[in-house]
């Protein structure tokens, strides 16, 4: 099969459907709402009678009344599907109001009594609606101005030419989308109607207007909540928790990421890191801790889920994980990729196998090129420094990217065991004559691991300079191999190859028609993505495939979760731009954070149960649901290295940027 299907032990409790019922009325009778508006009323209607004895302004305004209502219950459906409190809150208040200029504009009792049946089933079921709310973006905002404004342009020319009868000459497309743009903000247009259809046609506009202005400045001027920032307690016990079972799971390093939220279980013996991308609750790895306390952790991460009605994932969590997850929530679970791990015992360059990378890495150190692996605590502030400007520098693109797989910075004092590995050049040093002397001196490339448990590393990132020779990635990944003894180091976590197995199998003899067509859509992808070239460059060093998974509620969730997971690594940017002060820098500052993601210095202590970051986070090492994922993220731009493998914007653990 391409892709394996972890089956679910035991199943959660199906979703509500009384929130999806009423969100899909909520729907429907806004649409009535905004038809009772735009058409004309019923003129042979019971009521009409005593319609006409009430003053001349109220039938026009019960008509704008309508339509701004109908409009107001479209956008509040899909909160009340996901059980949002106050959208509910907002529904019942407005569902009077509809029902009321039912009856005054249309005359209609049925149209009301639907209005007033959807207020009685949220009465009735009000404790359905419990969810919190989301956490506050101002990207929100334009997104309101821009469809809400849409719209109403759209329903202005369906209003300004629903009265046929009552216009008063022949006014062109031109004239009626200028009267459209007037109406929406007050005035009167070249449009003529006999009778008070001009009062009708007038308010409808304006009140459309107004609607998008007023939701526009609310969701611009609102507070926004913080992003989710682990805290400092926070992250002590989460560190306490990995020194005893860190080398469980490789990716234990990255719930220290200070752009994710945590929760621990009872006992508070193990935990699970998140962060929240439009609407989706997104954990990256196993669980943090003991894998008995784990059921807990898991319990408090749905939990949250379900107060939040957000919608719960994991990426890149190990086939063990994957096991557990579906267990003890009734989620499901995908096969992504495999994770290339490297036992240092079992590496050599010698045999047939590795002629390639012993011959690249012969001809790098004849160039002169040296190495140098150390832990971060070994380095002097000076050469850090330069290490992380270098890396900044060589990053190739305006965004750092990563979540799941990054750890957002280099060189923070907290992370003294994180291991790099450097190449240098000596005759490019500062004072060094030629085009290859730069402002770092003889630094040409860059490796960073954080480490997984007491011997192991994980590969975090990988930079080089563009003007080095190609092969940098695999002369440094051989050296940190071979100092790895050294380190007290045993296994190496390289890259995550994003359908390795599909990729493998489609090109075997004798696969079939589907595999051949799912790898051949594979790497027609790789020539954005790199899906092929990454794995095919992990295999260069023999490594064993351990497979990773992404968990799941609803394969209808998929499209969603692969959307947030791209948003979380940087490929995908909702966010509206920032002023200038606030870019003051892109890259790891000798802080340990980047200032990028406003990480230059400890933040904050954040509320640590929620926060949607908007944002890119700050590393490479990622996993992704849609695109490919995986550990190296090589740039697309720039030059490719030996390996076939684009750097620059590269880095390790993560698809090409």
């Amino acid at each position: 099969m391409v892709a394996t299907r972890l089956r679910r032990v035991a199943r959660g409790p199906r979703p509500e459907t009384i929130p999806s019922v009423i969100g899909t009325a909520s729907a429907l009778i806004g649409l009535l709402d905004i038809a009772a508006g735009v058409f004309p009323r019923f003129r042979h209607s019971r009521l009409h009678a005593v319609a006409e004895i009430l003053p001349g302004a109220v039938s026009p305004l019960a008509a704008a009344a309508s339509i701004v209502v109908g409009v107001l219950l479209l956008m509040l459906a899909h909160g009340l599907k996901r059980r949002k409190r106050r959208a509910w809150v907002a529904a019942a208040g407005l569902l009077p109001a509809g029902a009321a200029a039912q009856i005054v504009y249309r005359h209609s009792v049925a149209g009301a009594v639907l209005s007033l049946v959807l207020l009685a089933l949220l009465v009735r079921h009000r404790g359905e609606f419990a969810a919190l709310p989301d956490p506050r973006t101002r990207w929100k905002a334009l997104v309101n101005f821009v469809v809400l404004g849409g719209a109403s342009l759209g329903l202005g020319l369906v209003i300004v030419g629903s009265h046929p009868g009552k216009v008063i000459g022949s006014p062109s497309f031109a004239d009626r989308c200028q009267h459209v743009l007037w109406g929406l903000f007050g005035f009167e247009g070249p449009v003529r109607y006999t009778g008070d259809v001009s009062y009708t046609v007038g308010y409808s506009l304006g009140a459309l207007g107004l609607l998008t202005v007023v939701t526009t400045a609310y969701l611009a001027f609102r507070p926004e909540q913080p992003a989710a920032r682990l805290t400092a307690e926070d992250e002590e016990r989460l560190r306490e928790l990995l020194a005893r079972h860190g080398g469980r799971d490789s990716l234990g390093h990255f719930a220290l990421r200070r752009d994710k939220a945590v929760v621990f279980s009872p006992s508070g013996k193990a935990a699970v890191c998140y962060r929240v991308v439009s609407g989706v609750m997104l954990a990256s790895g196993d669980p943090v801790g003991d894998v008995e306390a784990w059921p807990g952790a898991i319990e408090r991460f749905m939990a949250e889920a379900r107060a939040h009605s957000w919608t719960p994932a994991v990426m890149g969590c190990s086939e063990t994980g994957g096991q557990v997850w579906t267990r003890e929530s009734g989620l499901d679970a995908l096969e992504l990729g495999d994770e290339a791990i490297v036992d240092v015992a079992d590496f050599t360059l010698s045999g047939r196998s590795m002629r390639n990378v012993r011959q690249m890495v012969g001809r790098i150190q004849r160039g002169g090129y040296e190495t140098r692996v150390r832990r971060v605590r070994d380095l002097d502030p000076g050469e850090l420094e330069r290490v992380q400007r270098a890396a900044a520098d060589w990053r190739g693109t305006d965004t750092e990217r990563g979540f799941s797989m990054a750890l957002g910075r280099i060189g923070d004092p907290a992370d003294g065991d994180a291991v790099i590995a450097t190449a240098h050049r000596p005759d490019a040093g500062p004072g060094a004559e030629g085009a290859d002397a730069g402002p770092y001196g003889d630094l040409k490339a860059v490796l960073h691991f954080v480490p997984w448990g007491r011997d192991g590393m994980s590969l975090e990132l990988m930079r080089r300079d563009r003007s080095a020779d190609p092969g940098m990635n695999e002369l440094l990944i051989v050296a940190s191999l071979q100092a790895a003894p050294e380190l007290g180091v045993q296994r190496v976590s390289l890259n995550f190859a994003m359908f390795r197995s599909a990729l493998a199998r489609g090109e075997k003899l004798g696969a079939g028609p589907v595999l051949r067509g799912w790898c051949g859509l594979l790497l027609f992808l790789s020539r954005w993505f790199q899906i092929e070239s990454l794995y095919k460059f992990n295999a260069k060093f023999q490594p064993r495939w351990e497979p990773r998974f992404v968990v799941f509620r609803n394969t209808r969730d998929l499209p969603r979760i692969g959307l947030a997971a791209m948003q979380a690594e940087g490929f995908v940017s909702l966010s509206l731009p920032r002023p200038g002060w606030w870019r003051r820098g892109s890259g790891s500052t000798p802080g340990g954070g980047s200032p990028a993601s406003g990480r230059a210095a400890r933040p904050a202590p954040g509320p640590g149960a929620s926060g949607e970051c908007s944002g890119a986070a700050d590393a490479t090492r990622v996993d992704g649901a849609g695109a490919s994922a995986g550990r190296a993220r090589p740039g697309r731009a720039g030059a490719a290295d030996g390996s076939g493998v684009p750097v620059g914007a590269g880095a390790s653990r993560a698809i090409p940027s």
